[in-house]
């Protein structure tokens, strides 16, 4: 009963839905104004037989009266409403929010599963999204137009779309697919287990931090991922024409509902149609009641045919928000086949987050993703439910082991997946005064052997917070012959501690996120916030990248001999000799390669070279050769050259300082210099010294 809306709050806006004043209605009743308004001012309750009266008045039934989840009478018309013009001329040409982030699946997938995390609702399950493709041809899609009320948007259209700016372009792409009878592509987004769109229609909410707002987070937790307010744009930016329909099923009633709560959001540009303009944003709904807000369109509770007409129907009344991005496009693609669509959704949900996908024995996951895609309504790709080891077998590894308390100090046998801590010292907020110690967190680095058959290894994914995954990073100095291998760290709230550090390191960390949350770096709201920030930042990297030589640095006793041994053996360098001059004068060596065959099949080689001392800059020409049995070795051609450590490259050449006696570098080769395949042959490295006379 807590739940129900107050019968003065549902009796006004009843009375200002049929355009009935409150003297007016007293009338009806026989009664006095002064009677009706102490009901709408809850100061009042009607008595039992003028309950009966009322619900005659409003055209409907006493139950309605007493539970007041659903409004009275007949529902108001639907349409859209177009924000009018800037009085002061100002003048927008699409929504800037939406070019912060490139518009493709990939990104979306990324910004709106995370907002669905940030929102779960019983931390006792897991979050499930699914990404549903729906292709609409013929009658379908001319029924969906209809109950989209097309006609009353293609006369906006029309004249935005003559707009010479980049989003008038795209619009007249996506009219052109609409008029000349090309399928009509919809993907919609639902998630379930999250609080839903709750909170009022104007006012501070989720609702309107999603339909009516920009830049407005409204995050509902400190260990939400998000914390711009941008994300959201994805959906918009995703479609060619701009529009996007909601349906929300709230875990808070709102106007004493919470199931099927519509509402659609168009982003155009600056338009002027029969001689009127428009400022931008459109939305669809049915006209608001409220003197301030009269006339303007405003969520709906719809019933089960109108979302059903819109494609908007749910599974279930578990609370959440369906997303439906009408004319979806991937810029990334070439190509609107539903299988290679659905596939690129599955990539970008397992890349993203096998983390927050990953359960342990006791411990279920954070989240739940599932992809499918219909013709007509008619299932052509059967629903799928990510499963992150498929591509990410070995760091699911890891981090189960970490979330089961499997985890060892020291690699010695295959399968291990060792831990190790690394300090991050939080600084003190520039507004928490002078006497305030910075916070001490321990975030956690989980490391596994690699496969050496695995194409992306070797590098530290990175995550906080709701364990989407933020960087993956190349760590320096690990050495040269260090075995392949997995790492995870994680920070803040993914390490599973809640203590204060943790939620100091939280906040740190999210503060040197970008917009787009894919790294860790200097912010402007991290040097405004902190102080020493990047300082601490560069500690933390260096801290990460100890801790990981601490484990790779060991040798352990059960790899299998047969892994990258089997690389080592194509791999060779010529040992130096001793020159015939001056006692102790070498000439530079190359002491350690590392390389493997990409999937281009050129040889990537990571080369690391001694020199002796001298007192000019070494210029080095590095020199690689096929190693074949007989005959001369073919020498191929660099495509890149690239610095790693103490050098750089001039011209294909390598320059080391004199005081310096180790360079490490990286180089592809050509594959049009490969006589044979790359598989087919190992390789041997050498550097010569160039002749100074040519330098």
């Amino acid at each position: 009963m807590e739940d129900i809306e107050e019968f003065g709050v549902w009796l006004g806006r009843q009375l200002r839905r049929n355009g009935m004043s409150q003297a007016e209605f007293a009338k009806n009743l026989g009664l006095s104004r002064a009677a009706v308004s102490a009901w709408v001012t809850g100061r009042a309750r009607p008595r039992a037989e003028v309950m009966v009266e009322i619900a005659r008045l409003l055209d409907t039934d006493l139950a309605t009266l007493v539970t007041r989840d659903a409004d009275a009478g007949s529902a108001r018309p639907i349409g859209w409403y177009h924000r009018g013009a800037h009085q002061d001329g100002g003048r927008e040409y699409g929504n800037a929010a939406a070019f912060a982030f490139e518009p493709n699946l990939a990104v979306l997938v990324r910004e709106v599963t995370q907002n669905s995390l940030d929102e779960r609702l019983d931390p006792r399950r897991p979050v499930r999204v699914r990404f549903t493709l729906h292709k609409l041809t013929g009658e379908h899609k001319h029924a969906f137009l209809s109950a989209l009320k097309w006609d009353e948007l293609e006369p906006h259209y029309t004249a935005a779309a003559q707009s010479r700016q980049k989003v008038g372009r795209v619009l007249a792409e996506g009219l052109r697919a609409l008029r000349d009878d090309s399928p009509l592509l919809l993907l919609r987004v639902d998630d379930y287990n999250a609080s839903g769109l709750t909170g009022p229609e104007y006012g501070d909410g989720r609702y309107a931090a999603v339909v009516r707002r920009q830049l407005d987070s409204h995050k509902s937790n400190d260990r939400a991922g998000g914390s711009y307010g941008l994300g959201k744009a994805t959906l918009w930016a995703a479609g060619l024409l701009g529009l996007v329909l909601i349906n929300s099923t709230l875990s808070q009633p709102h106007e004493g509902q919470t199931a099927r709560r519509v509402v659609g959001r168009l982003d155009l540009p600056w338009r002027e149609v029969e001689g009127v303009a428009y400022a931008g944003p459109a939305w669809l709904g049915e006209p608001d009641t409220e003197k301030e807000h009269e006339g303007v369109a405003r969520s709906w509770w719809a019933d089960e045919r109108t979302v059903v007409d819109l494609r908007l129907d749910r599974d279930g009344d578990d609370p959440g928000t369906s997303f439906l991005v009408v004319g979806v496009h991937d810029e990334a693609g070439d190509s609107d086949d539903l299988n290679e669509m659905c596939e690129a959704l599955q990539r970008a949900l397992a890349d993203n987050f096998w983390a927050a996908m990953t359960s342990g024995r006791s411990t279920s996951a954070m989240l739940e993703t599932s992809v499918r895609a219909l013709l007509n309504g008619e299932p052509v790709v059967p629903e799928r439910r990510v499963d992150p080891t498929e591509r990410h077998p070995a760091l699911v590894h890891a981090l189960r082991a970490h979330i089961d308390g499997e985890t060892v100090d020291e690699l010695t046998a295959a399968g291990q997946v060792a831990a190790a801590e690394v300090p991050l010292v939080v600084p003190p907020l520039r507004t928490s005064g002078p006497n305030v110690e910075a916070h001490g967190h321990r975030a956690v680095l989980l490391v596994t052997s690699a496969a050496d058959t695995d194409e992306a290894h070797s590098r530290i994914v990175c995550m906080r917070g709701t364990r989407m995954t933020v960087t993956a990073r190349r760590p320096r100095g690990l050495g040269m012959g260090a075995d392949p291998f997995h790492a995870v760290l994680l920070a803040g709230f993914a390490t599973g501690d809640d203590g204060e550090a943790t939620h100091a390191a939280e906040a740190f960390l999210r503060a040197a996120e970008p917009p787009e949350h894919d790294r860790w770096g200097v912010t402007e709201e991290l040097t405004a916030a902190y102080a020493n920030a990047p300082r601490r930042l560069t500690d933390f990297n260096t801290a990460m990248d100890a801790a990981l030589r601490g484990v790779v640095g060991r040798r352990g006793t059960g790899r299998d001999s047969t892994g990258p041994e089997l690389l080592r053996n194509l791999l060779r360098f010529d040992a130096p000799t001793a020159s015939s001059g001056r006692r102790g004068r070498v000439r530079p060596a190359v002491d350690r390669v590392v390389g493997k065959v990409d999937a281009n099949g050129a040889w990537t080689l990571d080369v690391t070279v001694t020199v002796p001392q001298r007192d000019d800059v070494w210029q080095l020409l590095p020199v690689v050769k096929f190693d074949v049995r007989s005959g001369g070795r073919p020498s191929l051609q660099w495509a890149e050259l690239s610095a790693k450590e103490n050098c750089e490259i001039v011209d294909g050449r390598v320059l080391v300082d004199p005081d310096v006696r180790s360079a490490r570098f990286e180089g592809i080769t050509a594959i049009g210099s490969h006589p044979v395949a790359a598989a087919m042959a190992g390789v041997i490295v050498d550097v010569q010294q160039a002749r100074e006379a040519s330098a």
